[in-house]
């Protein structure tokens, strides 16, 4: 129930239709008495910079949860930045402070890698390969070199971005071994698609399944489906693997803790979400 009082989280991005956030985090609110809701809002990039800066400014709205295609723009927008977000180049969240300033942070690596403990997998002295470059490739890349990565390939049509991330990589890893352009993912002990490919029923694979070892952790970021082809392919080949919402499932307490909620049990989440697809 929405009231007059309700502490409204803008949910921000475009298209809206794979929002998961709000079935995750609603149903949470309800069953916790937190009169609190996280509200889609479909902004196009155009609009996007006018359109955060208002609805910040409204006296309900407690912050912002930012998805594609805008986290990478919203660094560029926020008085400050925690340091995650800066390496990752990119913020996935929001809120105005005490002091009238707007505050950016990115909580996307973080949910990667904790999703990968709670499948028993870890970040130290793996080879990664990392499909897609933009603000969730960015962030993961930047919490996989955090938890003690030994190597990161990075991949993405987009070479400025790819070469972007890896010099950010470099400057606050010196002893990572960080390489850019090829998307071959054989030998790597955990690969990423954080592209959008999966997104469409007609997308092409991001990567060749055939040349993923059945060893490989494989990692998804698309939501719209729970097993996307490229997940469905590696798991036919015997590779574990994580779906797009284990991320979403292990940031968010991150989140509402970010935006002054306290702390929230993941298990309790997992337990009231109500996700469909």
């Amino acid at each position: 129930m929405i009231d007059g009082k309700t502490k409204l989280i803008a949910h921000i991005g475009y298209p809206t239709e794979t929002f998961k956030a709000p079935m995750i985090c609603n149903p949470y609110f309800a069953a916790k008495g937190i009169n609190a809701a996280v509200i889609p809002m479909g902004c196009k990039a155009g609009d996007y910079d006018s359109f955060l800066e208002l609805v910040l400014r409204l006296s309900n709205v407690h912050g912002a949860l930012i998805t594609m295609p805008h986290k990478v723009r919203t660094l560029a927008l926020v008085d400050e930045a925690s340091a995650a977000a800066r390496i990752a180049g990119a913020c996935n969240s929001v809120k105005v402070d005490e002091r009238g300033l707007t505050i950016g942070d990115m909580f996307d690596g973080e949910g990667f890698v904790r999703g990968l403990l709670r499948h028993g997998r870890r970040a130290a002295g793996a080879n990664v390969l990392v499909a897609g470059c933009g603000g969730v490739g960015s962030a993961i890349a930047a919490a996989l070199a955090s938890a003690g990565a030994l190597r990161i390939s990075l991949h993405d049509t987009l070479a400025p971005a790819m070469s972007a991330l890896a010099g950010r990589l470099k400057a606050h890893y010196p002893k990572l071994a960080v390489s850019t352009g090829s998307s071959d993912p054989a030998g790597y002990d955990i690969v990423v698609n954080a592209t959008p490919l999966g997104m469409n029923n007609d997308d092409p694979l991001p990567l060749d399944v055939d040349r993923i070892a059945p060893s490989t952790f494989v990692g998804e970021v698309v939501m719209k489906t729970e097993i996307t082809p490229f997940l469905a392919a590696a798991r036919a080949k015997g590779c574990g693997y994580q779906v797009g919402t284990d991320m979403l499932f292990e940031q968010i307490p991150a989140y509402l803790e970010f935006l002054g909620f306290g702390t929230a049990g993941v298990d309790d989440m997992r337990r009231l979400a109500q996700i469909h697809y």
